[in-house]
């Protein structure tokens, strides 16, 4: 009899430890960064996360810098299908966010841009009902400041230690974040016993490496274009070491103007090759 008891007790506990392990779903987390994008074709001033996962029914994704944090709210857990970032979503305000659903045959649905009071995360649903695993593929995507150089959350500004554009640090100059700036205006470039051509708009890049690129529209219709690093900071005039981007490779110091906003308004550029020389002297308008 005591043996019956001893039995049935041991029987009916394993069957309340089943219960509760069949009612209660598993729920875990996945956790992993994000691969460096080795792609070229996003524009420079642009950043962008392309998310690749293998979903089982659903899940909630939070992506804050190039960390990616897949919740399991039912079905298996989530595995990373090749997710990569050209950089970072910004720890700070985000210019221009944009979410794209690509590819998946369930609900991708974007639940919470990046914000201060979010942690500068986004979040993302994905809800797949069909049964079986699914790859899904969506993209986040934003200007990584706009046009204006001095957009910056009110907290970066008040952090101890916190230089203004450029800080000199060990290694060089540093922008604190990525740069685009396009606009209007005019001007002229000169090449010594070439002649001379009217210029345009101009557009201006500048990664988070000190890279620059800047580009003018010209009279011929063709585009001018110098490649190069940031070197320095002179009040509101920022100068940068660069070159031409054709086969003469004249070299120079290019100084480029700032307004109290941040816009570019006058940039100057002398080059030369050690026998010819250009002189180039632009206007925002």
């Amino acid at each position: 009899m005591l043996r019956a008891m001893g039995s049935f007790t041991h029987w009916r506990t394993w069957f309340a430890v089943l219960t509760v392990a069949v009612g209660v779903p598993a729920c875990a987390d996945t956790q992993f960064r994000a691969r460096r994008m080795t792609r070229s074709d996003v524009p420079l001033g642009k950043g962008q996360c392309d998310i690749r996962l293998r979903v089982d029914n659903e899940v909630e994704v939070s992506i804050r810098g190039d960390m990616v944090t897949v919740r399991t709210i039912s079905g298996r857990d989530a595995r990373d299908e090749g997710s990569e970032c050209n950089e970072p979503l910004p720890a700070g305000r985000v210019e221009g966010f944009r979410f794209e659903g690509i590819d998946g045959r369930g609900e991708v649905r974007l639940l919470a841009e990046p914000t201060g009071r979010n942690g500068y995360q986004a979040v993302v649903r994905i809800r797949d009902n069909a049964g079986g695993e699914e790859g899904y593929h969506f993209r986040l995507s934003w200007m990584t400041t706009g046009g204006d150089f001095n957009h910056r959350d009110d907290d970066d500004r008040r952090r101890p230690g916190h230089d203004d554009d450029l800080a000199n640090r060990p290694g060089g100059l540093v922008w604190n974040n990525a740069a685009h700036f396009t606009a209007r205006g005019r001007g002229s470039s000169s090449l010594a016993g070439y002649g001379s051509q009217q210029l345009f708009d101009a557009t201006v890049d500048i990664d988070r490496g000190n890279r620059i690129l800047v580009s003018f529209r010209t009279d011929s219709g063709r585009s001018l274009t110098f490649s190069g690093s940031v070197i320095g900071m002179d009040g509101d005039t920022l100068k940068a070491d660069v070159a031409t981007d054709d086969q003469a490779r004249l070299r120079g110091p290019m100084y480029l103007s700032r307004t109290p906003r941040g816009e570019f308004d006058r940039i100057r550029l002398e080059a030369t090759d050690g026998q010819s020389r250009l002189t180039l002297d632009w206007n925002r308008r």
